[in-house]
């Protein structure tokens, strides 16, 4: 327990009180508490011996010397307390735990203390380390929830949560009554979830008077957020230590990755002590130099200490916590730690001495106008590359080794990074507003408003899936999507499946889609084997199917990992979609939607979930305009081609590409690939799709082709004979088919 005084002191009852608390801990510096305060009082149990060597590395940490000027902050009449300090001083493991003290002097009369995170990884490595320091079992007292995975309990009094799960939780809460305290931690993220739990917070203060709100940040956010919060009390830590020392140099021709991996090398053959920081742009170059720093470590002088090198990124997982473990054996070992913006405020580790920064990150950029992400790599913020410096920072300082010129970060580094809600599609976070009643965005306080134009394509993409009523709430559909934590577009999706008779196999895709993608790039020897394995999991109608697919066979075959391994697939992945579709499925029980039974490799199964995908995805269809591959976007003008994953360029013998296709996913970037396709006919969209989206598709050959086919149906329909059957429209689909083969 970290407590305004004496760990394991009885619940507090007032500011002196604390004080005195702190007498006792200078009188006892070695345990912290007398002969009297050895019980914890969360638990009742003795403290062990491990609490004792952990409270002394916390009164170590530079946030300490600012405790008692927290208290009195939490426990005056401010309902909001700022703390501003830079990264590596322990803000993060601190302040929930003064707290859950705080409400704990309360006897919890107003409920728990909830710290959200802006990266699910950060909330689940926060809350091992925090259990341990208070010499609590995780996932009682102690708790972390996150994306899929609840960790809590009846007794859980100090939760960790991702701030999209804290934003969620207010749709069926909006007060957040279960909550005495909560702290937004790393507000400096800019997050789209923070952002909006900022604003409305300040509004469940008017409502809650009680409530406390804790809001941690980087200096360089302090002012920003103190006028936007009402000029609460500041409490501000002191860094680290002195600072490192700074080193520029330009990147070689070669490119900053290989810079970066020599750079690495260069210093562990110097014998230089300590642990190495790499900041890299992307996942992709993480595991790029991940690779050749192993491979070039081979050749090193074993007389120099084992390298070892560990990758951090949100797909490394409960892995990350490696970054953290004590070296066995010899303390010669050196551990290289390759990130990227992930490690710019979390997961601190004190034994770095050496933080290489390429300067450099690639984000996704929402273009509302066309309806797809970029990839862009950029320049860093000047407040970023401050934060990665201070990495270094400490006693005795290291060396921050920037791989750009000084004359590039003062001309080309921004001060602050992008607000994520600048960036992002804004459809979900409309979804999720109007289901708390906030009809007008008008009403909700941001920190940087979103951008007109963003607004209008998220209502506007929200009418197209009926989502909204004619005054502008949610529908009734709107209100059932609002229920699933997917997509809009995926959400309603999984409700015109009900009506389809297809949710068995809807609910499967829709998990495979909202995990990681499964496939893993197989080793350069067994590349022609696993191709010729997957082969066999390839579906003839298209990569939604194979999905479907894979995720049968893996359940069929018990979740075994060999099978992974052969096929070069995730089991990982695998496992958490198992666990999605089975939260999926526990909502649509909830709600009582009707869930019918499997049917999946019959044909009429097939034209069924066809329809459900159409009537979710109709703004993401693509049509082959020379037969040679080259889709154009029917919203934009963009030509794509599909991935070299697509099951149509995989399939043996060579096919022909389908004229029509529906993808999930377009991304503007060096390849321009549609990724997750299947084909559908043309005629399913003028059947499903609204009027309203057909008459506003801008003027080109593929919206002609498609008016000209909604006059045969509507003709058609007129005429005493039935309609024509959807196998034989325009579209020129083959009448040889390949049969599905389930596996």
């Amino acid at each position: 327990m970290a407590g305004c005084g004496a760990p394991g002191s009885p619940p507090r009852q007032s500011g002196p009180g604390s004080a005195l608390e702190e007498q006792e801990e200078e009188e006892d510096p070695a345990l912290g508490c007398d002969g009297d305060l050895e019980v914890n009082p969360y638990d009742g149990l003795p403290f062990s011996s491990r609490y004792y060597e952990l409270l002394r590395q916390r009164r170590d940490l530079p946030v300490w010397t600012t405790k008692y000027s927290f208290m009195e902050h939490l426990e005056g009449n401010s309902g909001i307390v700022l703390v501003s300090g830079p990264p590596g001083t322990g803000k993060s493991t601190q302040v929930p735990q003064w707290c859950a003290e705080y409400a704990l002097s309360l006897r919890f009369a107003h409920g728990l203390v909830a710290c959200t995170q802006p990266h699910s990884l950060a909330a689940l490595s926060l809350s091992l380390r925090v259990a341990d320091e208070m010499d609590l079992n995780l996932g009682h007292e102690v708790g972390y929830c996150v994306p899929h995975e609840d960790c809590c309990t009846a007794e859980t009094i100090l939760r960790f949560c991702s701030d999209e799960m804290l934003l969620r939780e207010m749709t069926s809460d909006p007060l957040l009554r279960q909550y005495g305290v909560v702290v937004l931690d790393e507000a400096q993220e800019r997050t789209v979830p923070t952002d909006v739990l900022l604003g409305l917070l300040k509004d469940v203060l008017r409502q809650r008077p009680p409530l406390k709100v804790v809001v941690v940040t980087s200096p360089p956010m302090e002012e920003r957020l103190r006028l936007f919060c009402g000029d609460p009390p500041v409490v501000r830590v002191p860094g680290p230590g002195p600072p490192p020392q700074l080193l520029y140099r330009d990147v070689p021709a070669r490119g900053h990755v290989a810079a970066a991996c020599q750079a690495v090398l260069d210093i562990h053959r110097r014998q230089q002590p300590g642990h190495v920081l790499l900041f890299l742009a992307s996942e992709q170059e993480i595991a790029e130099c991940c690779r050749a720093i192993r491979s070039e470590a081979l050749a090193l002088n074993p007389g120099l200490g084992p390298l070892l090198v560990l990758p951090l990124h949100p797909g490394t997982g409960r892995a990350a916590q490696r970054v953290y473990e004590v070296p066995e054996g010899s303390s010669r070992e050196r551990r290289v730690v390759v990130t990227h913006w992930l490690a710019e405020s979390s997961f601190s580790m004190g034994t770095v001495r050496f933080v290489i920064d390429t300067g450099l990150e690639l984000r996704s950029v929402y273009n509302p106008r066309i309806r797809a992400e970029s990839q862009v790599l950029r320049p860093i913020s000047k407040s970023q590359a401050e934060s990665r410096m201070q990495r270094a920072a400490g006693s005795p300082p290291g060396t921050c080794l920037r791989l750009y010129s000084e004359a590039f970060y003062e001309q080309r580094l921004p001060p602050s990074p992008v607000p994520h809600v600048s960036e992002t599609s804004l459809s979900r976070l409309v979804l999720l507003l109007k289901r708390l009643d906030i009809a007008d965005m008008g009403q909700c306080d941001f920190l940087d408003r979103p951008a007109p134009e963003s607004l209008m394509q998220a209502l506007e993409d929200l009418d197209y899936l009926a989502a909204l009523d004619d005054d502008g709430n949610l529908s009734e559909v709107g209100i059932i999507m609002s229920e699933f934590p997917l997509d809009p577009q995926l959400a309603k999706a999984l409700i015109a499946s009900c009506e389809f008779d297809c949710v068995e196999e809807m609910v499967s895709l829709a998990a495979m889609l909202t995990v990681s993608p499964c496939f893993v790039p197989p080793s350069t020897h067994l590349e022609e084997a696993v191709t010729l394995r997957r082969r066999a999991l390839l579906h003839p109608h298209g990569d939604h199917f194979t999905l479907i697919n894979i995720f049968n066979a893996f359940q069929q075959h018990t979740a075994d990992e060999g099978w992974c391994r052969k096929h070069a697939v995730s089991g990982e992945a695998l496992r958490l979609a198992g666990v999605v579709r089975a939260e999926l499925l526990e909502v649509m029980r909830r709600i009582e939607l009707p869930i019918s039974p499997p049917a999946f490799g019959t044909d009429a199964n097939v034209l069924n979930v066809q329809r459900a995908l159409i009537s979710g995805y109709f703004l993401k269809v693509a049509r082959d305009i020379d037969g040679s591959g080259n889709y154009l976007m029917l919203t934009h003008k963009h030509v794509a081609h599909l991935a070299p994953a697509c099951c149509y360029l995989l399939r043996q013998p060579p096919q022909r590409l389908p004229p029509w296709v529906l993808y999930h996913e377009f991304t503007i970037s060096q390849d321009n690939c549609l990724r997750v396709v299947s084909e559908i006919q043309p005629q399913m969209l003028v059947e499903l799709a609204p009027q309203y989206y057909l008459s506003n598709l801008p003027p080109s050959e593929s919206r002609d082709l498609l008016m000209e086919l909604r006059e045969k149906v509507v003709a058609v329909e007129d005429m005493p004979a039935g309609p024509e059957p959807l196998g034989e429209a325009a579209g020129g689909e083959d009448e040889e088919r390949e049969v599905c083969v389930l596996q």
